[in-house]
This record gives C-alpha cells, sequence and structure tokens, in this order.
C-alpha cells in the first residue's frame, strides 16, 4: 500500500470520530497554544523592561548601598549612602556630567478635600537632566530652593490631575505630612518604570525631604535612597563606573567587600534580560508538559482504536497486507492527530501572542522559533507515542485477530 493511500484511509478513520478526535488532540492544541503564548510574552516582557532602561540614557549609572556580598569594614565606615558621597562624586569624577541624589518615601498628598498617597522625591536640580524629566509647566527645584531648603514642589501630572482636577496647580498650595508646599511645577509625562507610576510623584528639595519630611537618620550626612549619575557620553560609562567605586571604597574606608553596589544600565538590562529569559523557559517548560500529556492521550486512544479495530486489522493481513502496512497506517493516524492539533494550537497560540500585545503594555510577537519548535515537538510527540499502537496492531495475528472479532 502506498503513503497516499495509508493517509486516505487514516482521514478516513478519524473523521469518522469526529469528536474522540477531538478530544484526543486537545492535549497538544493546549500545549502548542501555551507554548507559543509563553514565548510570546516572555520576549514581550524582555523587550518592554529594555525599553524601560534605554529611556534612562545609555550612560546614566546608579549608586545603591548594600552589596550582595557580606558586609566586612572598618567600624568606623560610613553604613550608608550621603548627599556627602554624590557631591564628590560630582567633583572628584572627571568621567561624570551629573549626579542626583535622590531620597524617597510615601506620604499623603492633601489639596482641600482631596487626599492620595504619592511617592516624594527629595532631590536636586540635576535630577531633571540625568533621568531626563522634563518640565511641562512651570519650573523644576532650583539651587536656591535646596540651599534655603524651601517648601516648593513639583507634581508629576497624574498626581497633579488626582489633586486638582481640569484646575491650573501652579501657585496653590498642597500639604505633606501635614506641611503646606507651593507647587512651582508640572512635570511631562514619562510612564511607568519596571511598574512604577513615574507621573504620580511629588518632587521637593533634598535639603527639605531630610530636614522636614524624613528627618536625618544617619550619623554620617543626609542619607539617601539611591544616587543617579550621568556620564560624560556612552564611551566614558565603563571609566565612570570604576572611579565612582574607587573613590566610594576610600570614602567608605572599605576594608573587604563593599557596602555600595554601582550598577550601569547595561547591567541592569542583563539582570532583567536574565530572569525575563529564565521565567520565559520555565512558563514554557511547564506549558509543554501539556504536549506531554497530549501524547499520552493520543497513545491512549490508538491503544483503544486497535482493540476496536481488530477484526479490520485481520481481514487487512488475511488478503495481504503486511506487518510494515498496519504499522504505517497506525503511525500516520497518530502524526496527524498531533500535526492537526499542532496547527489548531499553533492559531490560538499566535492568537494569543496577538491579543496580549494589543491589550498591554508589553509588545509581544510570534517567535518563528517557537512555532517551529512546538509544532516539530507535537508532530514528533505524536509518532513517538504512536509507535507502540501501531506497533501492537502490526504484530496481530490474522487468525487471532479473525477469532477475536
Amino acid at each position: 500500500m502506498d503513503i497516499l493511500e495509508s493517509v486516505k484511509m487514516a482521514v478516513k478513520t478519524l473523521t469518522a470520530n469526529k469528536l474522540r478526535s477531538t478530544l484526543t488532540m486537545l492535549g497538544i492544541i493546549i500545549g502548542n497554544a501555551s507554548v507559543i503564548t509563553m514565548v510570546g510574552v516572555g520576549q514581550g516582557a524582555q523587550r518592554y523592561a529594555s525599553s524601560q532602561f534605554e529611556s534612562l540614557g545609555p550612560n546614566v549609572l546608579f549608586v545603591i548601598p548594600g552589596s550582595s556580598e557580606s558586609r566586612n569594614r572598618t567600624l568606623d565606615a560610613p553604613r550608608t549612602l550621603t548627599l556627602e558621597d554624590a557631591k564628590a562624586i560630582a567633583t572628584q569624577v572627571p568621567t561624570v556630567s551629573g549626579v542626583a541624589p535622590q531620597l524617597q518615601t510615601q506620604q499623603a498628598v492633601v489639596y482641600s478635600n482631596r487626599s492620595t498617597s504619592a511617592l516624594i522625591l527629595g532631590t536636586t536640580p540635576d535630577f531633571s537632566s540625568v533621568r531626563t524629566f522634563d518640565v511641562a509647566n512651570g519650573r523644576f527645584i532650583s539651587d536656591l530652593d535646596v540651599q534655603r531648603g524651601t517648601r516648593s514642589v513639583a507634581l508629576g501630572p497624574d498626581l497633579a490631575k488626582s489633586l486638582f482636577g481640569a484646575s491650573d496647580p501652579l501657585g496653590q498650595t498642597i500639604r505633606i505630612k501635614n506641611i503646606s508646599f507651593q507647587v512651582i511645577g508640572i512635570m511631562e509625562a514619562k510612564g511607568a518604570f519596571l511598574g512604577n507610576n513615574q507621573d504620580d510623584v511629588a518632587y521637593i528639595p533634598l535639603s527639605t525631604m531630610s530636614d522636614q519630611i524624613t528627618g536625618n537618620t544617619s550619623p554620617y550626612g543626609t542619607e539617601v535612597t539611591f544616587i543617579s549619575i550621568a556620564a560624560r557620553d556612552e564611551n566614558s560609562v565603563g571609566a565612570a563606573q570604576f572611579q565612582i567605586t574607587n573613590l566610594l571604597r576610600l570614602r567608605h574606608k572599605i576594608v573587604t567587600d563593599d557596602d555600595f553596589t554601582v550598577r550601569t544600565q547595561k547591567d541592569a538590562l542583563e539582570v532583567v534580560g536574565n530572569v525575563a529569559g529564565a521565567l520565559t523557559i520555565m512558563l514554557a517548560a511547564i506549558a509543554g508538559i501539556s504536549l506531554f500529556v497530549g501524547g499520552i492521550g493520543i497513545m491512549n486512544i490508538m491503544l483503544v482504536s486497535v482493540r476496536e479495530r481488530t477484526q479490520e486489522i485481520g481481514l487487512r493481513k488475511a488478503i495481504g497486507a503486511s506487518q510494515d502496512d498496519i504499522l504505517v497506517q497506525f503511525i500516520i493516524e497518530a502524526i496527524i492527530l498531533a500535526a492537526l492539533g499542532g496547527a489548531v494550537g499553533t492559531l490560538i497560540g499566535v492568537g494569543g501572542v496577538t491579543l496580549v500585545s494589543m491589550v498591554s503594555p508589553l509588545k509581544a510577537s510570534v517567535s518563528p522559533a517557537a512555532v517551529m519548535v512546538a509544532v516539530g515537538v507535537s508532530s514528533g510527540i505524536g509518532l513517538f507515542f504512536g509507535v507502540v499502537p501501531a506497533r501492537q496492531a502490526a504484530k496481530l495475528d490474522p487468525i487471532v485477530a479473525l477469532r477475536s472479532a
């Protein structure tokens, strides 16, 4: 019997039991759709995270308190980052063009009878240039505001809308921790960064923040949450990281391990990419279990089919069909079930990826490699799990088969 004739017979057999064939394919369909969707969404998450970091600019660095290593150091070394550290970086590191220390906390912000919780960020004038935050109306914090510790505040657009609605906030007075602040500016929309809404923030002078909002909690100077730094250009980032690290080690009198971490955008991208990649692989592997389950379902149904078609097998062998003919017949049926299930699952997966990209900020896209792997694996599963029932059918003795019928 030729292959074409075997395919025709397989299709006829499978269409005779449409419901059973559909249920058999269900595991393969779910597996393929899940793998393609998870890989697409995972890659979309990686691209989204990359775009978030790229929006910072290629020459931005961050100094963060603490280290992944143990914190062995001398007893008189600072335990936190301070404003003095930021000033030292600005004046003593030649590859740096801007330094913006930041001290932040969450507080209630009140205007008239409206109240909302927002991130309060104390910083310096360099913040807007280092982090590329532009002012839409009014102005940002000035050097004079920091020197005098004025109660001036610039609002993110979302926070301004929550408090003032359509009214003009400039010149109005809001309260933070029961302290009155005058609104001096409204920032341009910046969007979310790693899940944090950067437009729902109140920016005040760092000196005002440490003196009147959080209090000065460090015995080594004005404590800061972290320091944002702009290198002179993209080529200076590596040198800036090296120089900042050496300077802070000297200032903190580091003996063994650092009590701070200097991160570049590239470092952050690598970390995010590795995490997102690992999660994508894990999710795809979990989804791939459905393919294995689907293969077991195919084998189970094919074994049942062998029992049901014992008479047919006996008759075909009696009129001259060889073991190879019977073997090929059942393997083709298993492959058709797996391949058709893979095709339907692929269509559903592509639809799922498209839907995610439409309703979320993740620019998910269909991975051709994921499609090829999923369809190839599903077809291979059909072949693998179809061999056992096919061999069982091929080895049936025609006389025994006819008697059992």
